[in-house]
């Protein structure tokens, strides 16, 4: 049948640990959306799937074609951006909030039940 060998990563055993452990996926727990390299992508990928920002998108895009030119350009980006970058903010902190979590779940010590 089927068995399992447990190694600890303690004490002596700890050189048999890392050996083996290279060959098998790890357990840690990651909760966290987002990487520092795909985090600004990821981010405004999800803020336009909002009806509300690709609505501030048009209105800056349409705002650009200077027959349709209603105020100056910078002031129709503001409200987008401002919207952006909060959001993008909280995203950030709630992130960093359940990375941290993992990581302190991650390296908590475990008992083991052993026969």
């Amino acid at each position: 049948g089927k068995h399992r060998i447990v190694i600890p990563c303690l004490g002596h055993f700890k050189e048999e640990y890392e050996k083996v452990s290279k060959l098998y996926m790890n357990n840690k727990i990651r909760t966290t959306k987002y990487t520092l390299l795909n985090f600004l992508p990821r981010n405004l990928f999800e803020q336009f799937h909002r009806v509300a920002n690709l609505y501030f998108l048009f209105l800056v895009v349409l705002n650009w074609v200077p027959l349709v030119e209603a105020f100056q350009k910078e002031i129709t980006m503001l409200p987008l951006v401002a919207v952006l970058a909060i959001i993008a903010v909280k995203d950030g902190l709630e992130d960093y909030s359940k990375y941290k979590m993992d990581k302190q779940i991650n390296n908590l010590l475990t008992k083991v039940y052993s026969r």
